[in-house]
């Protein structure tokens, strides 16, 4: 975890907030890296060894891993996706292409959204999503989930701590790769970073606008003209196959990628066919 910190830096957003990004040069178009809940950036470090020389960007959203952890705060996918514009602006020129998990996908197809209204600020040319529960009714939460959306939600977090963070979280994870000791307690260092894990029932309020904007990003999915994907684990206990069943509903004719045996972090279970895969959804003429 320390060395993927002294690898990055941190970009001061227009509201005055500090975001830990990480990038590097190569071919492109750039690869955009966008993570989930409650994780970070940190989910792809063994990813972005396998992208075979291509540029690639990555950050923390706000409230998550090394970037800032204002409180009080309405957090809000929209605010993300604003963050997202202004990272690419300062670290990549030229056209991108995005890889997005869980919470990430949100963020992704608001940008596609913004795309279709022709205010997007730099040129998405192709799009991956990957285990995100976009279509919120078909997912299975999680009780830890359930509990964080509800008024115990403040309560809760007061009572976080490094073990039942490792329990409710390996349970994300398929029982071919099982969450290792050394992961648990990286991903908790993150998570804990500036008292994080006290505000983990704001942070999932994203959960609330996916279903206060379904038409939106569920028409973005269906709409936007430009190479759209999916890659899906399929052990996943939360963005179960329902989930991709509904995206292909939405958009049948995306090219699809399984994953089988593969839990919901199939970045952090198998990096090397995570990337791989994804690289080939992304091949086209750019």
């Amino acid at each position: 975890m320390v060395d993927w910190r002294d690898g990055g830096r941190w970009l001061t957003t227009r509201t005055g907030r500090r975001v830990f990004t990480r990038s590097a040069s190569g071919d492109g178009p750039t690869i955009l890296l966008l993570h989930g809940y409650p994780s970070s950036s940190y989910d792809y470090r063994r990813v972005v060894e396998h992208l075979a020389g291509r540029a690639w960007v990555t950050l923390d959203f706000l409230g998550f891993g090394l970037s800032d952890k204002p409180r009080p705060h309405r957090y809000s996918l929209f605010e993300q996706a604003d963050i997202v514009e202004e990272v690419i602006a300062a670290t990549a020129t030229g056209p991108v292409v995005a890889i997005a998990h869980d919470m990430g996908t949100s963020v992704a197809t608001e940008l596609l959204a913004r795309d279709l209204q022709g205010r997007l600020t730099f040129d998405l040319q192709a799009c991956v999503l990957t285990n995100g529960s976009v279509i919120l009714d078909r997912a299975t939460l999680q009780p830890s989930q359930k509990i964080l959306r509800s008024r115990l939600g403040p309560l809760a977090a007061r009572f976080a701590n490094q073990r039942s963070f490792a329990r409710s979280f390996g349970r994300l994870f398929s029982p071919m790769h099982p969450l290792t000791r050394e992961e648990a307690d990286a991903q908790w260092a993150l998570l804990s970073h500036q008292d994080g894990h006290r505000i983990v029932h704001l942070l999932i309020a994203y959960l609330d606008e996916r279903v206060r904007y379904a038409p939106r990003w569920h028409g973005a999915v269906r709409d936007w003209p430009r190479p759209l994907s999916f890659l899906w684990a399929l052990d996943d206990p939360v963005a179960t196959t329902h989930v991709l069943d509904g995206l292909r509903e939405l958009r049948p004719t995306a090219p699809v990628v399984e994953l089988r045996s593969v839990g919901h972090y199939p970045q952090v279970e198998v990096p090397e066919r995570f990337a791989r895969a994804a690289l080939d959804l992304l091949a086209g003429p750019f």
